[in-house]
C-alpha cells in the first residue's frame, strides 16, 4: 500500500506527505491566525513556504506521518483544545473513553488520557492516511485500539460503535462534518460531541453542528462566530473561540478552569465574545 498521508492544516491547506516528505500543498483559505503564531514553529503568514516549513518541523519534531510518530504527551498545547479537554475528562472520570484520529493508524479508541493528547494535541485536520506499523504497535502499547489496522480508515461512527460495543459508556468523539455529528448523536445519544477543523464551513452544516455538539472549536469560521455562540452557554477563548453547547460542556469546562494554575476572568456577556485578534479573513 503508498504511504500517502492528506491533512489540511495552517488555514486548511490541503497538504500531501509520501513517505515522509511534503510532496504537495495547496492553496491556504486564509491569510493569519493568531493561534499559528504562537506554534513552536510560528507561521506569520500563510504562504507556501511558511506552511511547508512549519509542516516539515512538525514531521522532524515528532514524527508526524512517519514511524517515529510520537504519541504520547502529558502537556497541554492550548487550555481549551479538543483533546485537552478530553484527555481532562477521562482523568476525571467524566469521560471513560476517546475515539479520535491519528496518522497512520486512522480512527483510534482509548482511555489512556496521554494518548489522546499525544495525537490529537499534534494532528491537524487529518483526511486520509496509510497505515505505519510501527505507529500502530506503539498505539497499542499505550492501551490504544485501531479500528483498521489493515486500511487505517477513518470513520468516526464505526468507532463510536465499537467503544460501545467494549462497554464504554461516556464516550467522548472528535468529528469534522454535520453527517458524522448528527449520526452519532442520533444512534449513540450520551455520546460528547466535540466538532473540529470547521474553517470554511457552510452556514448551513454551521447549524446542523450546533443543534448536536457539546463543543465547537470556532477555527476560522464566520458562520461558527455567528450562529453557534448564540445558543452556546459558555465561550472559552477570544481568538479561537470554543462554544459549549450543553450543560455538561459547561460543568466539565468548570472543572477544567479548576485545574489551570493561571489568572483568568470570569465576565457575563452575550456572546460572542469577540476581539480584534482574529484569524484573517474568517471564511
Amino acid at each position: 500500500m503508498e504511504d500517502e498521508h492528506i491533512i489540511e492544516a495552517l488555514g486548511k491547506t490541503r497538504i500531501i506527505i509520501r513517505n515522509g516528505k511534503i510532496v504537495e500543498i495547496g492553496e491556504p483559505m486564509i491569510r493569519s491566525c493568531p493561534l499559528a503564531k504562537r506554534f513552536l514553529k510560528p507561521v506569520i503568514n500563510f504562504t507556501k513556504d511558511e506552511i511547508r516549513d512549519n509542516i516539515e518541523f512538525r514531521i522532524k519534531e515528532f514524527g508526524m506521518c512517519t514511524k517515529n510518530r510520537k504519541v504520547i504527551l502529558k502537556e497541554d498545547f492550548v487550555p481549551f483544545g479538543s483533546s485537552e479537554l478530553i484527555s481532562f475528562g477521562i482523568r476525571n472520570s467524566l469521560i471513560d473513553s476517546a475515539v479520535i484520529v491519528c496518522d497512520g493508524a486512522g480512527t483510534v479508541i482509548t482511555n489512556n488520557p496521554w494518548l489522546v493528547q499525544g495525537i490529537g494535541g499534534r494532528m491537524s485536520g487529518l483526511i486520509k492516511t496509510s497505515p505505519i506499523k510501527e505507529v500502530i504497535e506503539r498505539i497499542e502499547r499505550e492501551d490504544g485500539i485501531v479500528l483498521d489496522k489493515e486500511k487505517a480508515i477513518i470513520n468516526q461512527i464505526a468507532g463510536v460503535e465499537l467503544a460501545y460495543k467494549m462497554g464504554f459508556k461516556n464516550v467522548a468523539v472528535t468529528v469534522i462534518n454535520a453527517d458524522d455529528a448528527e449520526i452519532i448523536r442520533s444512534k449513540f445519544k450520551n455520546t460528547w460531541i466535540f466538532a473540529t477543523h470547521l474553517t470554511g464551513i457552510s452556514k448551513e452544516e454551521a447549524e446542523r453542528l450546533t443543534n448536536v455538539c457539546d463543543f465547537i472549536t470556532a477555527c476560522a469560521s464566520k458562520w461558527i462566530r455567528e450562529i453557534s455562540s448564540k445558543k452556546a452557554i459558555m465561550q472559552a477563548g477570544i481568538s479561537i473561540p470554543v462554544f459549549i453547547m450543553s450543560k455538561r460542556g459547561r460543568d466539565l469546562l468548570l472543572d477544567k478552569l479548576k485545574e489551570l494554575n493561571q489568572q483568568f476572568i470570569v465576565k457575563i456577556g452575550n456572546l460572542p465574545y469577540i476581539k480584534e485578534n482574529q484569524p484573517y479573513p474568517l471564511v
